[in-house]
């Protein structure tokens, strides 16, 4: 730990690290506590691991070493995300180890569905994100050859086998009727991977991939940080744009906020004018990246306990659905092409 930590803190020599908190899911994760012979440093750092019994299915639908591959290449992302002490990758081995700033030791508070954000809070992460997309938005990806391995967003297999009955007894009659009608042909291959394949047909950017408010936490002033990127890839900046505003708020609030939020995502973006989206643009395809939230978290709460707590599902559910009726995601859709 001491090597890990020596170019970031430099005097500093560790001897004693002590698991503090363990937090096992696709990937294991640890807070490890540390101490000091000499200098100083964190009090605590996060570790992040493959699990083993979980690898096939994170290089499958997430990218195994997309993360790692991310922060070991020195981009300025230009948004608060956890500093990287140090990135590991055993591609023989199918792993990688991750040790990482604490940012609860910075008065960080990691959010999820059941801790919607405010309004501004919502607005703070939807400029971090236009100036993340800023920086990488068309010829700009190309000509930063330290991200020459970020794969398109495609989509990927299995979530049509997902058994969609469990989803819909746990939503019951709360979301719109139109939605336990859909069979799993009309979510996962009809909106969900037509939507996906819009998202490499124009000016790619780099993307989280998975912007959820699950992977944000909120700093002391509301500035909002993103964990978690393993899903990093290249395509259209809506996915980013949709899948972080829709999840993160009430309903109520999204259905209020959500224009002024768009206008605040466009302006926020450091762009020439003959590369700026219009707004016309921006609501389509923000209507139709419904479909993604959507299809995500109605796969997942089908999947049971297995990957997110039920309360955690059942509250993205319900807010992607209220989303994709609001906004006539199939008729966005359709005008895609």
């Amino acid at each position: 730990m001491t090597a890990v930590l020596a170019e970031h803190f430099s005097g500093a020599e560790v001897d004693g690290v002590a698991v503090a908190l363990r937090d096992d899911g696709t990937n294991r994760r640890a807070r490890l506590a540390l101490t000091y012979s000499a200098g100083t440093g964190p009090a605590t750092v996060f570790a992040k691991a493959v699990d083993p019994e979980h690898a096939e299915l994170v290089a499958l639908t997430s990218g195994l070493f997309h993360e790692p591959r991310l922060f070991r290449s020195g981009v300025d992302l230009g948004l608060d995300h956890p500093a990287v002490y140090a990135s590991f990758i055993d591609e023989p081995g199918s792993n990688f180890l991750m040790i990482m700033e604490d940012v609860v030791a910075r008065g960080a508070d990691p959010r999820d569905s059941t801790r919607p954000m405010t309004i501004e809070q919502v607005a703070n992460g939807v400029r971090g994100l236009a100036r993340m997309h800023s920086r990488f938005w068309g010829d700009r990806l190309a000509k930063t050859p330290a991200l020459d391995w970020l794969e398109p967003f495609v989509a990927f297999e299995g979530l049509e086998h997902a058994p969609l009955h469990i989803a819909h007894e746990r939503l019951g009659d709360t979301v719109p009727p139109e939605i336990p009608e859909l069979s799993g042909t009309e979510l996962f291959v009809d909106i969900w991977a037509r939507y996906i394949g819009t998202l490499t047909t124009t000016a790619p950017t780099l993307l989280h991939g998975d912007p959820h408010i699950g992977n944000t936490y909120v700093l002391p002033g509301d500035e909002v940080g993103f964990l978690d990127w393993q899903m990093a890839r290249r395509g259209n900046w809506s996915l980013d744009l949709g899948y972080f505003l829709q999840g993160a708020l009430t309903i109520d609030d999204r259905r209020r906020a959500e224009r002024d939020l768009l206008d605040e995502y466009r302006g926020a973006l450091e762009l020439p004018a003959g590369e700026l989206p219009s707004a016309e643009e921006v609501w389509l395809r923000y209507r139709a990246s419904v479909a993604h939230g959507l299809a995500i978290w109605i796969a997942t709460l089908s999947g049971g306990d297995a990957w997110q707590r039920p309360d955690i599902c059942l509250a993205f559910a319900q807010r992607y659905a209220a989303a994709f009726v609001d906004l006539d995601t199939r008729a966005a859709l359709a005008t895609l092409g």
